[in-house]
C-alpha cells in the first residue's frame, strides 16, 4: 500500500529534521543574511553591485533563447563543482597539466555553461569591477536557469570566493557515478549532508541534458525492451547523445520521475532509484505531484549552494578569467610557460 500524501509529507519532514546537518540548521542559515559583514549573505552584492541580479537573468534567458541544453549545462557545472570541496569555480580552472574538466567524471560538461559564466563575468566586472565571484554568478546563473521552467526560487549565498586551484582528484572522484545502485547514491550524499529526498529530488535534474552512450553501456544486456533501444541506437551511433527524459528532453517538469516507473530510465542511477523502498516512493510522490517535486528541488539546491568550500575566506575574486586564478595575470597560465620556457 503506497503512503498517502499527507504520510510522505511527515516522512520528509522526519528525514530532514534527522539527517540534516547543523550547518544548515535554522539558526546557522540565520546568520547568512546579517547585513553589514564581510561573509556571505543574500544581499551580499546590493551596493556594490545593485544590477547583478537582472545582468544575471537577462544573459541566462539569452542563452536559454539559443540553446536549451544549457539549462542542463548550468546544472552539472554547479553539482560538479560544489560537490567535491564546496561551491569555490574550481571546475572553471583550466590548466594544461591538470583541470577537473578533464577528468572521466567531468566528460561531457557544457561548454556553452562555461563561456556563459565567463560571459557574465566580464559584463559584470565592466560594470560593477572586480568585485562579484565566479562562484557567485555560477550559482546565481543556475538558479536563474532553474527558475525559467517556473521552479520556484530559492536562496544562494552570495558573497563566495574562488578557489586558487582545482579541486583534489580524490575529492573530484567521491563524485555519484552513472552506474550506482541506490545505496552507493545515499551513502555518496550523505557524506556530503543530504538526505534521501535530496538524493531523489536532485536525481529529477535528469530531466532535461544528454549523456554519451559510455554511460549507460553497463546496462546493455538487461532483458528489458527500453535497454535493448538503447543499445541498438548507441550500435548504430557510437557517439550518440541520449536524452535522459524520452518523453519531454527540452522541458523541466517531473514527467522523469513517470519515465522511471515505465521502466524507462536512461541510467542505471535512475532506475535504481525505483528499486530501493527507500527511495522508490520518493519517486511515486514526484510522479504524482509537479509541485511538490519543483518545491523539494528547490529545496535541495539551496542546500547545494550552501555546502562549505575548503577555501572559505581564503580564496579570491577572479580578475582575467574564470578559467585561470589571479596569480597567472591578465593572459594566464599559458604566458607562465611561454615565459620559462
Amino acid at each position: 500500500m503506497k503512503p498517502s500524501r499527507a504520510a510522505m509529507l511527515a516522512m520528509v519532514g522526519l528525514v530532514a529534521a534527522v539527517l540534516s546537518p547543523a550547518a544548515l540548521s535554522t539558526a546557522a542559515l540565520s546568520l547568512i543574511s546579517l547585513p553589514n559583514s564581510d561573509r556571505p549573505s543574500y544581499d551580499f552584492h546590493n551596493e556594490s553591485c545593485p544590477n547583478l541580479r537582472q545582468m544575471v537573468h537577462d544573459a541566462v534567458e539569452e542563452a536559454i533563447k539559443e540553446d536549451i541544453g544549457v539549462v542542463a549545462g548550468l546544472l552539472r557545472v554547479m553539482f560538479h563543482d560544489c560537490f567535491p570541496q564546496g561551491c569555490d569555480a574550481s571546475l572553471l580552472l583550466s590548466d594544461k597539466f591538470w583541470s577537473e574538466l578533464n577528468m572521466p567524471q567531468n566528460n561531457g560538461i557544457r561548454r556553452n555553461a562555461v563561456y556563459l559564466i565567463e560571459s557574465i563575468r566580464v559584463k559584470v566586472q565592466d560594470t560593477c569591477g572586480p568585485t562579484v565571484s565566479c562562484t557567485d554568478i555560477m550559482n546565481l546563473a543556475t538558479r536563474e536557469a532553474v527558475m525559467h521552467f517556473e521552479v520556484p526560487g530559492y536562496e544562494v549565498p552570495l558573497g563566495l570566493l574562488d578557489s586558487r586551484a582545482p579541486a583534489p582528484r580524490e575529492n573530484v572522484e567521491q563524485l555519484p557515478g552513472p552506474d550506482f545502485n541506490a545505496t552507493q547514491l545515499i551513502e555518496s550524499f550523505q557524506s556530503r549532508g543530504f538526505d534521501i529526498t535530496d538524493v531523489v529530488a536532485l536525481s529529477g535534474a535528469h530531466t532535461i541534458g544528454r549523456s554519451s552512450c559510455g554511460s549507460f553501456r553497463n546496462r546493455f544486456g538487461e532483458n528489458a525492451d527500453f535497454v535493448r533501444w538503447l543499445q541498438g541506437t548507441c550500435a548504430r551511433n557510437p557517439n550518440h547523445l541520449q536524452d535522459l527524459d524520452v518523453t519531454t528532453p527540452e522541458k523541466f517538469d517531473n514527467v522523469y520521475y513517470n519515465n522511471l516507473k515505465e521502466g524507462k530510465g536512461v541510467l542505471n542511477s535512475d532506475m535504481a532509484l525505483t528499486r530501493d523502498a527507500s527511495t522508490s516512493w520518493l519517486v511515486d510522490g514526484f510522479a504524482q505531484d509537479q509541485g511538490w517535486f519543483f518545491s523539494q528541488f528547490g529545496t535541495s539546491m539551496r542546500k547545494m549552494a550552501h555546502l562549505p568550500s575548503e577555501f572559505g575566506r581564503n580564496g579570491e575574486i577572479r580578475k582575467y578569467s574564470c578559467s585561470w586564478a589571479n596569480l597567472h595575470g591578465p593572459k594566464g597560465p599559458t604566458a607562465d610557460l611561454a615565459a620559462s620556457a
